[in-house]
């Protein structure tokens, strides 16, 4: 049962902590995975989706004729929620997409940005023991909008060697360029390094479980990496107007996805938690993922009784949730309040996962109180800067000595006669 705590009650580290480090051993599996896939490349992870998967593959890439069979047996109806959900999150992340700037205030300087898509990304889709086609869109029309050349996906095969249909048919709505039958560390391995098969990347994004997130972590410095995310979050800040099931609803909506997942209530109203509490004990069997809603709700499920909204708002700024949804009657009033939050989802009529799927906003979000400093993913993330600098001599004659001011100011000589030599005989 979800406990209720006041704030101040218990110490902070009880409500606030959440780690999400891998253990000693799990980091030894993946380095192992990583070095092996970097060593022996395709024969590798046709070996782990035997091991790991079930499947007796051949080759690991999906060919067209398996995209042909999978558009067919996804339902129409289905493929179309698809296409408008797709829409939807390309007319949010269009808005993103930004141009360089160049600078020509100064007579005879110029100066400015140039920003420049990512050559190859990578793209890593959960699968197992359900498909997330949701995830394609989100995290590949961002990177179609920043005009990525090459853009792959990585996600595990079933037994019977292919591919969930509803991921193809995502990656064809999204203009993913090709798809691959690997899962686990070993996709990430071979993303990062590259193999007969799978090309190596420049910047591999996507969640998944703690061998996909360790993965991520070690190849990190070789490729860029989104983040590494932690368990699903969601908090709900309702005010006693609230219907306590729609409440109940919202908070099993994360506690569904991952026994580790975090579900977290703040209200000024102690009957209405205790509520709350009813309903989710109410809900939880009546759900197909009850044992793992269970779990989630009994280990990281929290209500917390703050003194009015604005303390409730202090509250989930300091947590700093993936998923924050304000359920008031004026939730505009208090979003100026919100600092740390991945996504915020305003009044009683916005449940979180209208953000999962379908209203445009990206779902790959921070975790861990990561939101702190980090943002949800973004056209921003498939694009790099590059910035460039033009003098002519008169402009550089007229700041040399500036320059090589500076540079004597920290012991770099040779950077003053840099500056210098231009306009002086000898160095």
């Amino acid at each position: 049962m979800i406990r209720i705590y006041a704030c101040g009650e218990v110490p902070d580290e009880e409500i606030f902590s959440r780690e999400i480090g891998a253990p000693g051993d799990l980091r030894e599996t993946v380095s192992a995975i990583l070095d092996d896939v970097r060593v022996n490349g395709d024969r590798a992870l046709l070996a782990y989706a035997k091991k790991f998967d079930r499947a007796e593959l051949t080759s690991v890439e999906v060919t067209e004729n398996e995209f042909d069979e999978a558009l067919a047996a996804v339902e129409p109806a289905f493929l179309d929620v698809l296409r408008e959900a797709a829409e939807n999150i390309r007319a949010f992340h269009a808005s993103q997409v930004r141009t360089g700037f160049v600078q020509t205030e100064r007579d005879g300087v110029v100066t400015g940005q140039k920003v420049i898509p990512i050559e190859r990304v990578g793209l890593y889709v959960p699968g197992g023991t359900a498909a997330y086609p949701s995830t394609v869109l989100m995290d590949s029309i961002p990177a179609k909008l920043a005009g990525c050349p090459t853009l792959v996906i990585t996600t595990p095969p079933g037994p019977d060697g292919k591919v969930s249909p509803v991921i193809l048919a995502a990656a064809k709505i999204a203009g993913v360029d090709r798809v691959f039958k690997v899962g686990g560390a070993q996709a990430i391995a071979a993303l990062a390094f590259g193999t007969e098969t799978v090309p190596c990347v420049d910047k591999i994004v996507g969640p998944g479980n703690a061998y996909v997130a360790e993965a991520k972590r070690q190849v990190f410095g070789r490729v860029s990496i989104d983040m590494i995310a932690g368990p699903s979050e969601i908090l709900v800040l309702a005010d006693a107007t609230c219907d306590p099931a729609v409440v109940a609803a919202d908070l099993l909506s994360q506690a569904e996805h991952d026994r580790m997942a975090s579900a977290v209530l703040v209200t000024t109203d102690r009957p209405f938690a205790e509520r709350v509490r009813d309903e989710l004990e109410r809900q939880i069997p009546l759900l197909p993922r009850a044992e793992i809603a269970r779990a989630s709700i009994d280990r990281n499920g929290k209500i917390i009784l703050a003194s009015d909204l604005a303390d409730a708002v202090a509250v989930a700024n300091r947590i700093a949730p993936e998923h924050l949804e304000l359920c008031v009657d004026d939730p505009f009033a208090y979003l100026p309040q919100i600092r740390n939050a991945g996504s915020v989802f305003l009044g009683k009529n916005c449940p979180e996962a209208l953000g999962d799927y379908f209203a445009g906003p990206n779902h790959t979000l921070p975790t861990g109180g990561t939101a702190r400093f980090s943002s949800p993913l973004s056209v921003d993330d498939f694009v790099k800067k590059m910035q460039f600098t033009y003098y002519t001599a008169d402009a550089l004659e007229a700041v040399a000595d500036k320059v090589a001011r500076f540079a004597r100011q920290e012991g770099l000589e040779a950077h003053a006669r840099s500056a210098e030599s231009r306009f002086r005989k000898g160095t």
